[in-house]
């Protein structure tokens, strides 16, 4: 499995963002549900509309097995608002085109991040890229590790730490500053 990194510039995010919505609405959502939950692939996949009519996505995390309440933000929730219109309570919310009613798989989101990614020249982007991206960001905005950890369910701060990059970002600043 390849590592891959947060996007760390909002301006980015909002240019995939425009892209995404050019292309495709469901492409878009996914994008903007992954960033915006912090929510592992696996878990978002899964979700119907019903799921999105609620004030927070709850759900048993697919790789762990515990069960998991996450607070729908306000912006995350004007756009499902919007998406879901007109759906069925039981239709997945990334629907495939396959079948009756299927959600798009992991590949499928593999891809349509990958394009985008592509398209902006950016590397080291996969289906985590979303998760991370979300942990960057609250971070940054919070600067609360401890509750950033207990979203993430990992066991210490510094694993929280690395994990969205922060690390990286302080070990990148000091090899720029630094000369013999």
């Amino acid at each position: 499995m390849n590592f891959v990194q947060p996007i760390r510039d909002p301006e980015i995010i909002k240019s995939i963002k425009t892209y995404l919505k050019e292309q495709n609405e469901r492409n878009y959502m996914l994008f903007v549900t992954g960033i915006n939950s912090g929510l592992r692939i696996s878990d978002i996949l899964p979700l119907k509309v019903k799921d999105a009519k609620k004030s927070h996505f709850s759900l048993r995390e697919t790789k762990t097995g515990k069960q998991k309440r996450i607070q729908i933000t306000p912006s995350l929730r004007r756009e499902l608002k919007r998406y879901i219109e007109g759906k069925e309570d039981d239709d997945y919310l990334f629907k495939s085109r396959e079948g009756r009613n299927k959600p798009i798989g992991r590949n499928m989101a593999y891809r349509i991040l990958r394009k985008a990614a592509k398209e902006f020249g950016l590397d080291e982007i996969g289906t985590h890229t979303l998760r991370k991206s979300f942990g960057y960001h609250f971070y940054q905005q919070t600067k609360d590790v401890a509750m950033l950890q207990e979203i993430f369910n990992h066991s210490s701060p510094q694993i929280t730490l690395r994990y969205i990059g922060v690390n990286q970002d302080s070990m990148d600043k000091a090899m720029i500053k630094f000369k013999i």
